[in-house]
């Protein structure tokens, strides 16, 4: 059974939005119970707002409470809405339409939800500040921030001053996109990391070496540039052979293939167990965690150690890393392999720098006993021990929880499939991942067949998971002073998003942005009224911003407004401050939402997104999507002047 390490605690939740959804599940499933207190979302957080009322671990009484506010924009001057505002501003639809000729919007609610997730790992992160002796802390997060984290790659990677021999050319003739479709209608999915298996697949089905060697380095750069232009003939040697064939061949030649599964079929097969699994650890009695150094961010003092790569796990230790903790990562005699991948800034890979920035590096050479020795010392210097690697792995290093004696330690594993495999299973990348969980189903619009998204939304997803574990796990050692086991996998990301169904796209799926929209973002034509002209794709970087036709407010009403609502909680004053209730536009409204902005340099480099970027090597990474501040001086059970709802009691 999981552990639950905020039990007894209680945290009301107002308002109502995807995201607020999010973050009370999310609270939930670590033991605490929410009350959902109804009504309208308090001023400063229009997307809603969630805290503690009632922390048995704060060890203090009287003190106010701890929580966070929502909001769409955050930091972004710009009228966000909702979630398909966000989308379209925010590179997300530009991101999730780059493989198929235009913006689309994705559809699920997408940065609503993991807009959720950060909430709740801002009240955990502060829950555990408090219990080790910092005072309640407020804190904010947007939708908006929540969709620059998840481009931040493609951001970094776009304004990087050293553009180096860039994606690979597309191959020469008509192009076709994964997913595949055999000839008895079976839709799937290929991976493998392998060249050589690549190879041996196509030969097996009879495509020509020229296309497969073609068709290599679109397919092995595809998490990094969002597109996969592959040489038609492999699609047309798929289609030519029905599924069973298809199938013998990636046996054959250790190819991973993966049917997309139906969101309907994909739940039915899963488990209902939270999208992490905690467990205390038998490692005897820990000292207690380092007291909160005073004015400093939540985990201040701690330390946290990673063995990662790509995405899901460095996303997770730069969560963690933005919430104060320093961070080492092991790497491989002569670095990571990613540090080389261009485009670069300052002489590091861009992308790789917007997921690891902040962080120390040791390089040890896991394969012999002298660098496991130093990967285990590391470790039991650690409060947090992070790594995703197969199956296995940690414990053929001696890193696994039973070999890591460190009292206290947080053991916690980034994984892909979580016990639910396809038959043929290869490496648990993300998009096998959103195949097989149903992602790829939710994303359709009504009448288009699945595909997964190239934007990588479970490994994202899958990274803000993992950082919620590793919180959850140093929450259960404040409590109890052990160790704690915390299993997670970008197949819990895909059950997320399957959980929250279909959300923000017009049409209740994957909807391509209407003709007049696209031209609007590109400055041709007229844009819709109310709407913010685009940049144009043909701008040169930084030349132009997505908002060069203004930033109107929604009709009748004034952008400074709710901007000002959102700054006054990152100013310190509490969600529930005087004013009129802010009746907000459902998400996915669109109502005075810009168009999709098709440039990323010149997204970052708007006036409008300024307080949203930090500069890194010369390229533009996201700042941390949270602001901390001390909580308001009410205390506990004080009921703001207007809002009288709250005077329900708190169950006990």
């Amino acid at each position: 059974m999981t552990a639950a390490p905020l039990s007894g605690a209680v945290a009301h939740a107002f308002g109502d939005s995807a995201a607020l959804r999010t973050a009370a599940a999310r609270l939930s499933a670590m033991g605490c119970t929410v009350v959902r207190r109804g009504g309208p979302p308090p001023p400063g957080a229009p997307a809603g707002w969630i805290g503690l009322v009632r922390d048995p671990g704060a060890g203090r009484t009287g003190e106010p409470p701890i929580g966070c506010a929502i909001g769409w924009s955050g930091p972004v001057a710009a009228d966000l809405p909702g979630e398909r505002a966000v989308q379209a501003a925010c590179g997300l639809a530009h991101l999730h339409g780059r493989a198929r000729g235009g913006p689309r919007f994705l559809g699920v609610d997408y940065a609503s939800v993991c807009a959720g997730v950060l909430a709740a790992q801002a009240v955990a992160a502060a829950a555990l500040f408090r219990a080790r002796g910092g005072p309640a802390l407020s804190a904010a997060v947007s939708a908006a921030q929540a969709a620059l984290l998840a481009a931040g790659p493609h951001i970094a990677a776009a304004t990087a001053p050293d553009d180096g021999p860039g994606a690979p050319a597309d191959p020469a003739g008509r192009h076709c996109t994964p997913p595949f479709r055999t000839s008895d209608g079976v839709r799937l999915e290929i991976e493998t990391l392998d060249a050589e298996a690549w190879a041996d697949f196509w030969a097996d089905l009879g495509a020509s070496p020229a296309a497969a060697a073609a068709g290599w380095p679109p397919f092995q750069s595809r998490f990094g540039t969002a597109r996969c232009p592959l040489p038609a003939e492999l699609g047309a040697v798929i289609a030519a052979r029905d599924g069973r064939r298809v199938r013998a061949a990636a046996r054959r030649s250790g190819v991973g293939l993966t049917p997309i599964r139906t969101a309907a079929e994909a739940a039915a097969a899963h488990r209902p167990e939270p999208e992490w699994r905690l467990h205390p650890c038998d490692g005897g009695p820990a000292p207690a965690l380092p007291p909160a150094p005073p004015g400093r961010a939540p985990l201040a003092g701690l330390r946290v150690v990673e063995a990662t790569t790509r995405i899901q796990g460095p996303l997770a230790g730069l969560l963690l890393a933005m919430l104060g903790a320093e961070v080492v990562r092991i790497e491989p005699p002569g670095g990571d392999p990613m540090r080389g991948v261009p485009p670069t800034a300052g002489g590091t890979s861009a992308r790789f720098r917007a997921l690891n920035r902040g962080k120390e590096a040791v390089q040890t050479d896991l394969k012999t006993p002298a660098g496991r020795r130093t990967a285990r010392d590391l470790a039991a210097s650690a409060h947090v021990f992070l790594h995703n690697w197969p199956p296995g792995r940690a414990e053929r290093f001696g890193l696994g929880p039973g070999d890591l004696a460190a009292p206290g330690l947080v053991h916690v594993h980034a994984g892909g499939w979580d016990g639910d495999p396809p038959a043929d299973p290869g490496p648990a990348t993300d998009y096998p991942v959103q195949a097989h969980g149903g992602v790829a189903d939710l994303l359709a619009a009504p009448g288009e067949e699945p595909a997964p998204s190239l934007l990588t939304l479970t490994d994202v997803l899958g990274g803000l998971i993992a950082a919620e574990g590793a919180l959850a796990g140093l929450l259960l050692r404040a409590r109890t002073g052990t160790g704690a086991v915390a299993a997670t996998a970008l197949a819990d990301a895909a059950r997320l998003l399957r959980d929250t169904g279909r959300g923000a796209a017009p049409t209740g799926g994957d909807a391509p942005v209407p003709a007049d929209s696209r031209a609007a973002s590109t400055g041709v034509g007229p844009a819709p009224t109310g709407a913010v002209r685009g940049a144009s794709t043909e701008a040169a970087p930084g030349s132009a911003s997505p908002f060069a036709g203004g930033t109107p407010g929604p009709a009748g009403g004034d952008r400074a407004g709710a901007s000002t609502r959102e700054a006054e909680l990152r100013a310190g004053r509490g969600a529930a401050s005087t004013g009129a209730a802010h009746g907000g536009t459902p998400p996915g409204a669109g109502r005075g939402a810009p168009e999709p902005a098709t440039d990323l340099a010149a997204l970052a480099a708007a006036p409008e997104f300024a307080a949203a970027f930090d500069t890194v090597g010369g390229a533009s990474c996201p700042r941390p999507p949270w602001d901390f501040a001390p909580a308001g001086t009410a205390p506990i059970g004080a009921v703001p002047a207007d809002r009288p709802d709250i005077r329900q009691e708190v169950p006990r």
